[in-house]
């Protein structure tokens, strides 16, 4: 089976972001990050600020906050609100077109279809530190309590909602250490394996 949806999976600081927009253009095919957050704000009802704080992320006080979260007369959560709103964005954006989605347990969403590629990207602490001290102009301190804390929410979020481990390799397709490989390699590992799919390797 041909893979027309890709979905990447990242640790905080490794580039997976970058690489997964490099790879969308190449290919010619539609990206998906940062803009879903307006389209789940419409699905749930909620501000656009809300969702971008909690798609993704846990709750900042970690699971118990799932667990214990204020639930209406249906037993479901405002935390349990944005991800049904969520996988309904991902699952219509993958059923559209084939294209690139960062994040939001989109491997896991999107598990019953056989066209999806889905990667997770990691690296290196040193390297990942010095990305974030560039990109957010930080400490070194504050790099690794930024990457410590993205990374606990993530994790937290996709392992109460997937029944799965976050970052664990057999939960995806392509593990690929961007520190060890570079954004470039991962990106050509990425393209050749939808080679098939869009019939040449940019």
């Amino acid at each position: 089976m041909t893979k027309r949806i890709i979905t990447i999976s990242r640790e905080f600081g490794s580039g997976g972001r970058f690489i997964g927009e490099v790879v969308a253009k190449k290919l010619s095919v539609a990206y998906y990050d940062k803009d879903i957050i307006g389209r789940i704000a419409e699905q749930s009802g909620l501000s656009p600020e809300y969702i971008k704080e909690n798609a993704e992320l846990s709750p900042k006080k970690g699971l118990f906050a799932y667990a214990f979260a204020g639930r209406d007369i249906t037993g479901k959560s405002i935390e349990d609100m944005v991800y049904a709103a969520q996988r309904k964005v991902i699952l219509e954006l993958a059923g559209k077109e084939p294209c690139v989605i960062v994040g939001r347990n989109a491997d896991y969403i999107l598990k019953d279809r056989d066209d999806v590629l889905n990667v997770f990207i990691h690296g290196d602490m040193p390297e990942k530190t010095q990305r974030i001290m560039g990109l957010y102009n930080v400490e070194e301190k504050e790099a690794v309590k930024m990457m410590a804390d993205t990374d606990k929410r993530r994790m937290t979020n996709y392992n109460f909602y997937t029944e799965q481990k976050w970052g664990k390799a057999s939960n995806y397709t392509l593990c690929l250490n961007s520190s060890q490989l570079g954004y470039d390699r991962c990106e050509k590992i990425i393209m050749e394996c939808c080679k098939q799919t869009y019939g040449k390797i940019c």
